[in-house]
């Protein structure tokens, strides 16, 4: 994201901004859960969903106005739409909405049984513990979807609509 662009290559607004940081608000609701209404985690899921919604939107109307034949358009329009609202699906909001929910969660059980803090302390730990892990899990897991996506769905893909890499 931090790396400067080459000779005139454009920058993509949902990966190279500030906006790709809008595809993690569900983990720092994860992070919060135990502070925060119910709400406001589903708030960030719903944050979260709708930037992989735009990407995959985004990256289709790109591949559609790529110049070629108009009977690989349609083909490499939906391929560049699923194949994109499937990865960011998996790689920012399902995985890592899992693993940070679950870290949070074994944390609050860890501190609470071996540990004589507060509540509000437990939580507010879990919370810390929570965001610290965000940026650990994040490239792990990029890559273990990439990985998952080229050793299924991206093999159905025909050669004119393969996207690149994610």
């Amino acid at each position: 994201m931090s790396q400067p662009q080459l000779g005139g290559a454009e920058r993509d607004l949902y990966r190279d901004t500030w906006v790709r940081y809008l595809g993690y608000a569900n983990e720092v609701g994860e992070a919060f859960r135990s502070l925060v209404p119910v709400a406001v985690v589903w708030l960030s899921y719903g944050v979260a969903s709708s930037y992989v919604l735009a990407d995959a939107i985004d990256k289709g109307k790109k591949a559609g106005e790529v110049p070629s034949p108009e009977a690989g358009r349609s083909t490499r329009v939906t391929v560049a739409v699923v194949d994109t609202f499937v990865w960011q699906a998996l790689a920012s909001v399902a995985i890592p909405g899992f693993t940070i929910n679950r870290v949070c969660a074994a944390s609050l059980y860890v501190l609470g049984t071996a540990t004589r803090w507060p509540l509000a302390v437990r939580k507010w730990t879990t919370t810390a513990i929570g965001l610290l892990t965000i940026p650990i899990i994040i490239h792990p897991i990029d890559r273990s979807v990439d990985f998952l996506l080229d050793s299924s769905l991206r093999k159905l893909y025909p050669s004119v609509g393969k996207p690149s890499s994610s």
